[in-house]
């Protein structure tokens, strides 16, 4: 029997998921008091609506998201995104913030998602999440990825890169050689080193370079 393990924060709203971009407004557009008017007696309906951000809660980033003529996230191919082999990479006790190539250089990461466990989702929503004291992948461990044909990389950190170097070397040589990225993770640390499946699948909405997913895994026992 299999074991699904969710690993994404819920959204929910004014949630602030990276500070200075705006929260989402979650709301009614037709209330269960409001459908009364168009139903029977008896027989009410809700109808949500929500104001989102496409970067809120855990979201994949698509080539798009950096590049102009790159895929969106509708482009993506289930196979891309879906039933992946994965693997965790446990760093969450590196001295520094930055981890480099060496932390993947004995793995095989080839058709692989690589789940990078740093334990930063335990400052979720609080000031030091977004402090800029988060682990981050080096140029060269994004460098490394790419050329190890990983399949796609997931982070449980507020960014992938450090937000304070503007040139984003690990969403831009990651996204650039076709290596999904899924930001926010969380509870990376109640799965297995491997024995896994990685399944994290946004809606086709063309045009969006990056979207909240419903990100998990799946155990096989």
């Amino acid at each position: 029997m299999a074991q699904l393990i969710d690993l994404s924060h819920e959204i929910e709203h004014g949630m602030v998921t990276y500070r200075g971009l705006p929260a989402p407004a979650i709301s009614d557009w037709l209330s269960r008091d409001a459908s009364t008017a168009r139903y029977a007696a008896g027989t009410t309906f809700q109808i949500g609506k929500i104001d989102l951000l496409a970067n809120t809660g855990t979201y994949i980033d698509a080539p798009f998201h950096r590049y102009p003529d790159g895929r969106d996230v509708a482009g993506y191919a289930l196979d891309a995104v879906a039933d992946l082999p994965g693997i965790v990479v446990r760093v969450k006790d590196a001295a520094g913030r930055g981890i480099d190539a060496a932390r993947f250089s004995t793995l095989d990461l080839k058709g692989k998602a690589v789940l990078v466990h740093t334990a930063w989702d335990a400052h979720w929503r609080t000031d030091t999440y977004s402090s800029g004291q988060h682990p981050f992948l080096t140029r060269d461990a994004a460098e490394y990825l790419v050329k190890a044909r990983a399949a796609l990389v997931g982070i449980d950190s507020l960014n992938i890169d450090d937000d304070k170097d503007g040139n984003r070397p690990a969403h831009t040589i990651l996204l650039g050689g076709g290596v999904a990225i899924v930001e926010h993770m969380t509870n990376l640390g109640a799965l297995p080193e491997s024995g896994f499946r990685f399944f994290a699948v946004p809606p086709r909405v063309k045009g969006m370079g990056s979207f909240p997913v419903r990100a998990f895994a799946r155990l096989d026992r």
